[in-house]
């Protein structure tokens, strides 16, 4: 009979140590939208339409090829980056990072354009 009370006590321990961990799962995982900053706050377009730019500078040879190769690559660390921020949601602080490498990529190309070298 003390075996039996025994188990019987072990698995109402387990049953009621597993309900707070099962709960505290459930809505646990946020996703993308979960409280944060949705990931399409327009960075991405931003980052695809200065990419853009910058081909755009290559062919009118306004920047020369390795500029341009550094600032996609620059382009390419912001955009994943960016995904990894976003897994969870942004929150303010990811997304101001976000925007000011964006800024910053953009102050580099008006440089890079400007800076009076030619092909």
């Amino acid at each position: 009979m003390r075996k039996i009370l025994i188990s019987a006590l072990m698995i109402g321990a387990t049953a009621i140590s597993a309900a707070p961990a099962s709960a505290q799962y459930r809505g646990g995982d946020r996703g993308a939208y979960g409280g944060g900053y949705r990931s399409d706050d327009g960075i991405d377009r931003q980052i695809r339409q200065i990419e853009q730019r910058i081909r755009q500078a290559m062919q009118n040879r306004t920047i020369t090829r390795r500029e341009a190769d550094r600032l996609l690559r620059q382009a390419d660390q912001i955009d994943r980056l960016e995904d990894r921020y976003s897994r969870n949601g942004l929150n303010a602080r990811e997304l101001q990072d976000l925007r000011m490498r964006v800024q910053n990529l953009r102050q580099q190309l008006r440089f890079e354009r400007q800076d009076g070298r030619r092909w």
